[in-house]
């Protein structure tokens, strides 16, 4: 949840000079989460002003294009032009070349100064373009980072706005204002409003609180609004899919009117997209108040609205364009020509409001928890909306919601409000718990008076009776979690302070706990076992010859390794510089005994003498060595990294009907060293290896981003196969497990995952075949920018129609927006800035 702290001011005593930082430094202390901050001049400073538009001459370009030139005013008239520094004009009128054409002589717009700093480190300087000296910019809403239109450029008037020239832009639009963002766990839901987390603020810090329900006067209602029946006949857990549905009718009202700027800059700082009036109207309400709302085109309705569950076959098409099937456990909103909604979800396409809607009728509901989630998993239609009736809406504030979006419908979009009210359905019996005096100090364990027990809950807004031995409870009606003794115990010490907790350390006893190393490794062996490899154990000891192969990446001069003085067999006389020999021989033995189907892995040391081994002298027996003493021993040991090998031969699974098994090859090996760095959070570089053990064209080696190289995978060399007598095309891979988890993060943490929909394109590029297909994956994903979420290399042609000495690299992009689906057009464009930086850099051209 994000809250604007102008709109959180406005409910709670928030200091004038707080930040954002401060407001989230006193929710922790009542156990909300802090998660990060909004502020919108971070990335945007000025001089950024209103100007208007004195003069502008359309001027045609050779290349096709039709320039503006402008002249800008940016200074009220007869005034002094106090701003100074290159480009900017003393005179108050500013040179601008403008490349949009929707807007004429006399508007006001917002203009970009020389000094100017837009979003994405865009800084605004004057530049020689078109023949003409632009000192500045004429700014559109996403170059100023408040929206996505960027077709041309922004003109107040649409806003309903007509400042004077030379006013700040930034304090025009609300963009001084800032946001903190909190996480709400699910049993806190009516935090999901401004209104929750205002009085959480004040318990925290002790400040006034202001009820924004308590401030909405709800008038008595004359005569029967719009008619409603609650029927819901197959209730879950026997509760009413719907206990109240409180309706509204405006009429007259013009829904194109503009949103004001300041409902818009704090709806985008909380974090919703500002659409149109009436539906920024509903979100707006729900943002403050926990209220989900929906708005009906009232002449769209036919007959009485009937909310009841969903019958076999029914469909719906959802305002998101998609027709459902609903399932007989669907809640919905109907009226005589059918469904006409998912309660508590979404509503439907022919009820929505649009620029023609002249009358709207207002929902305000309560729905029950349970229904709404199954609805929302079922459909997979996550909404602001059903996050919050999920969680729990307080049952008293339909009525108050109703009323405050009526009250901004006729403040903002005019028309008259119908005297009738619909409000149906039956309040929930209020939650009595009984609390013995003594049962918070023994659950807590430190005593607490009477004082505090009451302070608290009262805080909370509960009511307290005194009884026998302890206190009746009444919870208030927005706080649904509360229902045991021993929710109103941890409500009690959250707010009296958990520091206030008696804390006695024990005293761990030694030889306990795992090292951040051992933690890392056991999660990585346990991730590897859970992927359906075998872990085995094999003897350190190999032959002189296997670490000259496998224990030394280039041919050569045999690298050192500890010999052994009195070695279990004469041919495996050595300590292992690589793990890989031993999987081998666990390979043929098994191969011996039929299972020829593997996928094997260990864990363990290898052994790597430095410039001396060992020492001349062995110290005295009963004697502790001094520390020279013990320098040299330590110098004479190896160095032993932990590392990690596999090693594949045969299929991926067993042959069985209906199952085509598949053949490991050297891709398998790559990605299981990919999975591995996942697992441990490490950032790993992949490119064409080489190693005298592994196939001199399939071989991959991997490097972490300082460059030291983690190790090897690939296809085991076709010669050693033929020695070792093992299946053709067997595949290995062998890591430093030490440097993999000295670069790995403490807390690894997880992306977010995306609700909306990917846009997947894909691009095949004609490069000289010298050049590494993945410096060009790395130059896509670097020319794709930000949307970029993911690009794969799936296919790699050479032959007719390519030409001699060249080749087609053919790759998948997968395109996702954080906050919106992105259209067809976005994708393509971010696609083909990847494909000019792959042309500017390898000379690609795309087929």
């Amino acid at each position: 949840m994000r809250i604007p702290l102008s709109w959180l001011r406005e409910y709670a005593a928030v200091p004038a000079d707080a930040t954002a930082e401060d407001v989230m430094a006193e929710l922790v202390k009542v156990g909300l989460e802090e998660e990060d901050v909004h502020r919108p001049t971070d990335e945007l400073k000025g001089p950024i002003v209103v100007g208007q538009v004195l003069s502008l001459v359309k001027e045609p370009q050779s290349n096709g294009k039709t320039i503006s030139w402008c002249q800008v005013r940016v200074v009220p008239e007869g005034a002094e032009q106090t701003l100074t520094g290159d480009g900017i004009d003393p005179s108050g009128v500013q040179g601008i070349v403008c490349g949009a054409h929707n807007f004429v002589e006399g508007d006001k717009v917002v203009v970009t100064l020389p000094g100017a700093v837009l979003p994405g480190d865009f800084r605004i300087s004057p530049r020689k373009t078109y023949g003409h000296v632009s000192a500045g910019m004429i700014a559109s809403v996403r170059e100023l980072g408040i929206g996505d239109d960027h077709d041309g450029i922004l003109v107040l008037s649409t806003l309903g706005l007509d400042p004077e020239v030379g006013t700040d832009a930034l304090d025009l639009l609300g963009l001084y204002d800032e946001a903190a963002e909190i996480n709400v766990t699910p049993d806190r839901g009516y935090c999901f409003s401004i209104r929750g987390v205002a009085r959480e603020y004040a318990h925290a810090t002790g400040t006034q609180f202001t009820d924004p329900a308590a401030v909405v006067a709800v008038p008595q209602a004359r005569g029967t609004g719009y008619p409603v029946r609650l029927e819901d006949t197959a209730p879950i857990y026997g509760r009413p899919g719907c206990d109240r549905f409180v309706a509204r009718t405006v009429h007259g009202v013009d829904p194109s009117r503009p949103t004001p700027p300041w409902m818009s800059a704090r709806l985008r700082l909380a974090g919703i997209r500002s659409i149109s009036l009436l539906v920024d109207i509903s979100n707006y309400v729900m943002l403050e108040l926990g209220q989900p709302l929906h708005f009906y085109d009232f002449d769209a309705l036919s007959g009485d609205i009937v909310v009841r569950r969903a019958t076999a076959g029914e469909t719906l098409r959802t305002l998101d364009d998609r027709e459902r099937v609903l399932d007989p456990e669907d809640l919905l909103i109907t009226d005589a020509s059918g469904p006409i909604g998912i309660a508590g979800v979404m509503g439907g396409a022919a009820t929505e409001v649009s620029d023609s809607t002249s009358s709207v009728l207002v929902e305000s509901a309560h729905f029950e928890e349970v229904g709404i989630g199954r609805s929302r998993r079922r459909h997979r239609l996550p909404s602001e909306a059903s996050k919050r009736f999920e969680r729990g809406v307080d049952w008293n504030v339909a009525g108050v919601a109703a009323q405050r979006a009526v009250e901004l419908v006729l403040e903002l979009a005019g028309g008259t409000a119908d005297d009738a009210v619909t409000d149906v359905g039956q309040a929930p019996e209020s939650r009595v718990i009984e609390l013995a005096a003594d049962f918070p100090a023994r659950l807590i364990g430190r005593e607490f008076t009477d004082k505090q027990i009451r302070g608290a809950l009262t805080d909370l807004g509960a009511t307290v009776d005194t009884v026998d031995g302890g206190y009746r409870v009444t919870a208030p009606s927005w706080r649904t979690d509360l229902e045991t003794r021993e929710d109103l115990t941890e409500e009690i010490i959250r707010l009296v302070g958990y520091d206030t907790i008696p804390s006695t350390l024990p005293v761990a006893p030694p030889g306990r706990g795992l090292t951040r190393v051992q933690q890392q490794r056991r999660r990585l062996l346990n991730a590897l076992a859970s992927a359906g490899l075998t872990e085995v154990l094999s003897y350190p000891f190999v032959s002189e010859k296997a670490n000259g192969v496998f224990g030394q990446p280039e041919e050569g001069p045999a690298a050192r390794s500890v010999k052994l003085a009195n070695p279990l067999s004469a041919e495996l006389g050595h300590l292992r510089r690589s793990i890989l020999p031993g999987l081998v021989e666990l390979a043929k033995r098994n191969h011996s005994r039929g299972f020829r189907d593997l996928a094997l892995f260990e864990s363990g040391a290898v052994f790597l003498p430095g410039e001396s081994l060992g020492t001349t002298s062995i110290p005295p027996l009963g004697i502790k060595p001094d520390d020279d003493v013990l320098d040299a021993l330590y110098a004479g040991i190896p160095d032993q990294p932990q590392t990690i090998a596999a090693l594949f031969t045969g299929h991926d699974v067993a042959p069985s009907a209906g199952v085509t098994p598949r053949a490991w090859d050297w891709a398998d090996a790559v990605d299981v060293v990919q999975f591995m760095a996942e697992v441990t959070g490490v950032d790993v570089v992949v490119r064409q290896g080489s190693h005298q053990a592994f196939h001199p064209g399939r071989t991959a080696e991997f490097s972490l981003r300082s460059g030291e190289v983690l190790g090897y995978a690939g296809e085991l060399h076709p010669k050693l196969i033929a020695a070792q007598d093992l299946p053709a095309r067997t595949v290995a891979l062998e890591i430093n497990a030490d440097l993999l988890f000295d670069a790995a993060a403490d807390v690894i943490v997880a992306r977010p995952l995306s609700t909306y929909t990917p846009a997947t394109q894909d691009v095949a590029l004609v490069v000289e075949s010298g050049v590494v297909a993945g410096d060009v994956l790395d130059t896509l994903r670097e020319g794709a920018g930000e949307l970029l979420e993911d690009v794969s290399l799936f296919d790699v042609y050479t032959g007719e129609g390519i030409g001699e000495g060249r080749k087609s690299l053919a790759f998948a992009l997968r395109f996702r927006a954080p906050d919106r689906t992105l259209t067809a057009e976005e994708a393509s464009a971010a696609r083909d800035a990847a494909v000019t930086l792959a042309a500017d850099r390898f000379g690609a051209v795309q087929r």
